[in-house]
Order: C-alpha cells, then sequence, then structure tokens
C-alpha cells in the first residue's frame, strides 16, 4: 500500500509540473524574444522536475511490471532507469531546484523588481508563481525522505553540475551579446566585476547544494537503516 501511495503521489507531482509548463508557456512578452522560455532558468529547472518525476514515474511502472517476472533483460532496464532517476536527483533536480527556490525568494525579499518586477503579476497568477519558485522544494524533499538515491562518485558529480552552471552562465552571456538585454533585470544594476563574482559565486553555490544533498540524502537512509 505504501509503495502504491508513492506511485500515486509521485504521479500527482509530475502532473503539477506539467500543468504549470502549460501555463509557463503562455504568450508572455519576455518569451518571445530571442531563446524564449528556455532563457530562465525557473523553465529550465521545471523542465528538469517534469522529466525527473517522469523516469519516477516509468521507474514505478517498470518495478510493477518487472516484479516476480525473472526476466533479466528487463530487471537490467529496471536497473538502468533506477540509476538514471538517481543521477537526476542528484545531479539536476535536488540542487537546481533548491537554488532556484532561494536565489529567487531572496533576492525578491531584497527587492523584487530586480527578479520579478509587478508587472508580471499581470501574466502570471499567485499560484502559478508559487508553483515555480516554491513547490518544488517541498516536493524534491519527499521524493528524497521516501526513496532512497544511490549519489554518484563526488567527483563525476560535482564535474556534471559545474558543466550545468557554467553552461547556464555561458548561455546567458550569449542571450546578452545578441540581444544587449540581461535576462534578470538585477544584472542590468552591476559592473562587470560584480557579475563575474555573482557566476563565480553561484556556480559555488550550486556544488555547496550538491554536496548539501549528498549529505541530506546519506544522513535519511544511514538513520533508516539504524533504526
Amino acid at each position: 500500500i505504501a509503495v502504491c501511495s508513492l506511485s500515486v503521489l509521485r504521479v500527482a507531482i509530475l502532473l503539477s509540473f506539467l500543468v504549470h509548463l502549460c501555463e509557463k508557456a503562455r504568450e508572455m512578452p519576455s518569451h518571445q524574444t530571442y531563446g524564449g522560455s528556455w532563457k530562465f532558468l525557473t523553465f529550465i529547472d521545471l523542465v528538469i522536475q517534469a522529466v525527473f518525476f517522469g523516469i519516477c514515474v516509468l521507474t514505478d511502472l517498470s518495478s510493477l511490471l518487472t516484479r516476480g517476472s525473472g526476466n533479466q533483460e528487463q530487471e537490467r532496464q529496471l536497473k538502468k532507469l533506477i540509476s538514471l532517476r538517481d543521477w537526476m536527483l542528484a545531479v539536476l533536480a535536488f540542487p537546481v531546484g533548491v537554488f532556484v527556490v532561494a536565489v529567487f525568494w531572496i533576492i525578491y525579499a531584497y527587492d523584487r523588481e530586480m527578479i520579478y518586477p509587478k508587472l508580471l503579476d499581470n501574466f502570471i497568477p499567485g499560484w502559478l508563481n508559487h508553483g515555480m519558485h516554491t513547490t518544488v522544494l517541498p516536493f524534491i524533499l519527499i521524493e528524497m525522505r521516501t526513496s532512497h538515491h544511490q549519489y554518484p562518485s563526488r567527483s563525476s558529480g560535482l564535474a556534471a553540475i559545474c558543466t550545468f552552471s557554467v553552461g547556464y552562465i555561458l548561455w546567458v552571456c550569449w542571450v546578452h551579446h545578441v540581444t544587449g538585454m540581461w535576462v534578470y533585470p538585477f544584472l542590468e544594476h552591476i559592473g562587470p566585476g560584480a557579475r563575474i563574482i555573482f557566476f563565480g559565486s553561484t556556480t559555488i553555490l550550486m556544488n555547496f547544494l550538491y554536496l548539501l544533498g549528498e549529505v541530506l540524502n546519506n544522513y535519511i537512509w544511514d538513520t533508516q537503516r539504524s533504526k
């Protein structure tokens, strides 16, 4: 029953992210410019979370179909799915999800116009804003708490999150190079040196969040085993 309930919860979470993605794809002025929605880390994170929970649901379905079959090939494919699910959580879903929630609300509390101008309230309802910038965190923590995930080696995990972080920073710089506008308004108000420090700090923070996820995962499941 517990396994079934977890599977239903994952389906519900996946559907919620798909709804958010559909709503986010609505026509907005900033989404009709170069790069579209893909220049925003929030949108990329929504895609990451939807793909991750989609893999979780697919893993549950495969596990259900494989159970008791004795088919070794199906079991190998299931193990590959579980490995992909665990890698996605460790390298992308947890660090990027926590980063988006933490950085958005910190900057929003300081000055919302720097990251989420009041004008956006005309396009994005409050529930969608929280769906993009709030509920991601409890959803990913619930997933981490209810299922054990095998983290990759620390060196490969950190290399992957660094690659993602640097890749996104280069993408943001390229969008600025093409359009003359920064994706996030606050980048317009700081100098080149401050931008370099900010970009470097965000990469370091991503690495820290990867390590935090690893420590949290180990703590939860070491405690479970000791009980």
